[in-house]
């Protein structure tokens, strides 16, 4: 069984622009849809068939997916922190 650690260069870059943007660009973007989709729910702002379905259905649908999906990827980011740390400490580094 191999033992072998290894974190080049490239792999400390993109671990860390994955963090970058699960922490900061994802985050934004959820949070940016979430108040257009409260918006919209509004029925005092957008009204009418579809408005109801949007209401009802697809915007608490969506909204539960980018909830799930933003829970994920900081999770990602966490296990991303862990693993590097791991790594470099046990003389993986460059």
């Amino acid at each position: 069984m191999s033992s072998r650690v290894l974190s080049t260069e490239q792999a400390k870059q993109s671990i860390r622009q994955l963090q970058s943007l699960i922490s900061g660009g994802f985050a934004d973007q959820i949070s940016q849809l979430d108040c257009q989709g409260r918006v919209l729910s509004d029925p005092n702002v957008w009204d009418g068939p579809l408005a109801e379905q949007f209401r009802g259905s697809t915007w608490p649908e969506t909204k539960a997916a980018l909830d799930k999906a933003a829970q994920q990827l900081e999770e990602l980011r966490g296990q991303l922190d862990r693993i590097s740390q791991d790594i470099f400490a046990a003389g993986g580094g460059a």
